[in-house]
């Protein structure tokens, strides 16, 4: 009766351990994947600014839908000449991911 109490335990602390470190490892996941929708969305609007791409849409109006395609929402964009400055944002489990971003030719040029 002793060893099924002790191991019923042992089930359940290596259970509730499994549980958060799947909740740690998502929450990581979605850090990396917006920073990585930040840097897109970054490239996308400075490069339709610098005209390095041809497009009807608005620089910021491009760097949402790139956002959105990776599975973020662009929070905001700046454009100062052909430089962006972006910031998404994406949900994982209730709480908010932000990443900032930004793009533009390099200095002096």
């Amino acid at each position: 009766m002793a060893g099924t109490a002790l191991s019923a335990g042992v089930l359940a602390v290596t259970a509730s351990l499994a549980l958060g470190l799947a909740a740690v490892g998502g929450a990581a996941v979605t850090a990396q994947r917006v920073a990585a929708a930040a840097d897109a969305a970054a490239l996308a609007a400075a490069d339709a600014a610098s005209g390095a791409i041809i497009t009807d849409e608005e620089p910021c109006a491009l760097g949402a839908r790139v956002a959105a395609a990776s599975g973020a929402t662009l929070i905001s964009c700046v454009l100062d000449g052909t430089v962006a400055t972006v910031q998404v944002q994406a949900v994982y489990a209730g709480l908010a991911a932000v990443s900032r971003a930004r793009a533009g030719p390099p200095e002096g040029f």
